[in-house]
């Protein structure tokens, strides 16, 4: 991070010893947005490299942060995800403390944010305490419950495992609190019933669905086509593939390639290819949007050879490959150490204009240094800063932990 940045939230950590949380107003000039923005990023920056669970918790209170925020919205989920990682006895009532305070903050008095709450419990562990800040969503100034919250609990009981109580609050809690459940409800329950190995069951929820006037959407449909390939019921596979087609769901996408998609997310790439083989030899067009689902999974299993030959066919068979297929054979490849066609691929991404993420451009660079490529490296940190300039700050501190000129670069320091 920049000094500039460092200094900023340091600024604000001190002045926010004890927490305060701001009132936002209703608009504000650009300079103010701009200024909250980088705070933000400031804020997340220092939470990926912290450890210490005090200073966590502590920089998380000084940026004052709101789920109306994306950025923030990550910074939440980072603080909470590390504060439960650690190891220490004192940490579980620091982080309960740290959530307790967030949702009684006057500026967060809202529903939304107040589920997004919720939804930070259930990450932390914290079911129970999810399911008491739900039932006295009254007492924190939200008087009418409605599906956003509901939605909210359920997918914490998804984050803890907990299928019996997603499925008793799910049961219940419409009923007790006068809540009529949305398309993201059911989406929730059928993902339960797939992630406990009851993929059937859903057929029931389809049923209540109808009954309620609710139509299943293509989220739906493979919700339910991934747990029942993943418990290898394929007849129920095809099933669900008719049901798709009879209420318009397939968006374009054949039924094949449907199933194909199905079996790769199940993990069954070999019969996944062999039906994709049955699809090419019979003269049809294959999907580019299945090309790329068959290379994440041959990327997936370890399998970059076929994931390079299923790219370069794309060409072959007149099917363009999108921006998707490339990041993700270049962030494999960079992870299998085969730098040099991760190069390849990134030129001509960066000729399309696509520009694959932080992270990934990371590894490339740093790759390309460690096989002594320090000209190739540089070349695409050059045209990084150049299309990115906020990222410069960023890449000048990778190029700084590298190996200066004249200084013979070794694994063992």
């Amino acid at each position: 991070m920049s000094f500039i940045a460092r200094s900023r939230l340091r600024s604000l950590y001190l002045s926010h010893r004890h927490f305060s949380a701001p009132s936002i107003p209703t608009s504000e000039n650009p300079n103010s947005i701009l200024a909250r923005k980088q705070n933000s990023r400031a804020a997340l920056a220092l939470l990926k490299s912290e450890s210490d669970p005090n200073r966590i918790i502590d920089i998380a209170r000084a940026a004052s942060l709101t789920p109306a925020s994306h950025l923030d919205r990550t910074a939440l989920s980072i603080t909470v995800s590390k504060l439960s990682k650690t190891q220490s006895s004192a940490t579980p009532t620091a982080l309960r403390s740290f959530l307790d305070e967030f949702k009684s903050r006057p500026d967060l008095q809202s529903e939304r944010s107040i589920s997004y709450a919720i939804i930070l419990y259930g990450q932390a562990g914290m079911l129970d305490q999810a399911i008491h800040t739900f039932q006295h969503l009254d007492e924190l100034g939200v008087p009418q419950r409605t599906a956003e919250s509901l939605n909210a609990l359920l997918y914490a009981c998804l984050l803890n495992e907990d299928h019996d109580q997603l499925i008793r609050i799910f049961r219940e809690f419409p009923k007790v609190y006068n809540i009529s459940p949305d398309i993201k409800t059911y989406n929730r329950v059928i993902r339960s019933f797939c992630k406990s190995g009851k993929s059937t069951s859903a057929y029931a929820i389809l049923d209540e669905m109808g009954q309620e006037g609710i139509k299943p959407n293509k989220t739906t449909y493979n919700i339910l086509l991934s747990g029942l390939s993943l418990e290898g019921k394929h007849e129920e596979v095809e099933k669900v593939l008719e049901m798709m087609e009879k209420n318009d769901c397939c968006s374009g996408t054949s039924p094949h390639d449907a199933k194909i998609r199905s079996l790769c997310r199940a993990k069954k790439m070999h019969e996944a290819k062999a039906l994709f083989d049955g699809i090419v030899s019979s003269g049809a067009k294959p999907d580019p949007v299945t090309y790329c689902h068959l290379i994440i999974g041959f990327c997936k299993e370890g399998d970059l050879e076929e994931a390079k030959r299923l790219f370069d066919e794309m060409g072959e068979k007149g099917c363009e490959p999108g921006s998707g297929s490339y990041f993700t054979l270049i962030y494999y490849l960079c992870q299998g150490g085969q730098f040099d066609t991760a190069l390849r691929l990134g030129k001509e991404c960066m000729e399309k204009d696509w520009w694959p993420c932080f992270s990934t451009m990371k590894l490339l660079v740093d790759g390309l240094v460690k096989d002594s490529k320090m000209k190739e490296a540089r070349e695409i940190v050059g045209k990084l800063k150049e299309r990115f300039p906020k990222t410069a700050q960023m890449w000048k501190d990778v190029e700084d932990g590298w190996p200066q000129k004249g200084r013979r670069f070794s694994l063992f320091g």
